[in-house]
C-alpha cells in the first residue's frame, strides 16, 4: 500500500526538521553520550558510528601493573594501556612479527594495528619518560 501513494518531495525545511527529529528521537531511545554520534552530510545528519570489530588478543601478561621504583602509589599517575595496544607491542615488537601477519593473527587491518601500535608505544614512552605507571587493561 506505500508503494502506491504519491510521493512528496520534501524541501530542504522539512528534511531538516525530519533530520532533527530523527535525531532527538535516536538520543533520548539509545541514552547516549557525547562522542557516540558523529555527524555527516550537509544537513548536519547525525549518525552512529561503524561497530567495531572482534580483535583477537591471544597472549596475556603476566603482570597488569608496573610502576616506577620510589614513587609511592597514592602519588603515581597511571595510564592505561588497552589489551589491543598490549597485543600489537607484543606481536611486534616482542616476537617480532611483521605488521600485516600481526594484523592477521587480530583479525584487523595492518592500518589499524599500525595505529593501535602507535598509542601503545606513545603511552610506554609518556610513562618511561615522565615516571608514570602503566596499568593494563584485561
Amino acid at each position: 500500500m506505500e508503494k502506491d501513494r504519491p510521493r512528496k518531495d520534501l524541501g530542504l525545511e522539512d528534511k531538516w526538521a525530519s533530520v532533527k527529529t530523527r535525531n532527538l528521537l535516536l538520543e533520548r531511545d539509545l541514552d547516549l553520550v557525547d562522542g557516540d554520534l558523529e555527524e555527516d552530510g550537509a544537513l548536519g545528519e547525525i549518525r552512529m558510528p561503524r561497530p567495531r570489530k572482534m580483535r583477537r588478543v591471544v597472549g596475556k601478561p603476566n603482570s597488569s601493573y608496573f610502576k616506577p621504583a620510589g614513587i609511592r602509589m597514592n602519588e603515581l599517575v597511571e595510564v592505561v594501556l588497552t589489551m589491543d595496544e598490549f597485543e600489537a607491542i607484543r606481536l611486534i615488537d616482542f616476537e617480532g612479527v611483521s605488521q600485516v601477519d600481526a594484523g592477521d593473527k587480530m583479525h584487523i587491518s595492518q592500518s589499524t594495528l599500525s595505529r593501535m601500535l602507535s598509542v601503545g608505544r606513545r603511552k610506554i614512552a609518556d610513562c618511561l619518560v615522565n615516571g608514570k605507571g602503566i596499568r593494563i587493561e584485561k
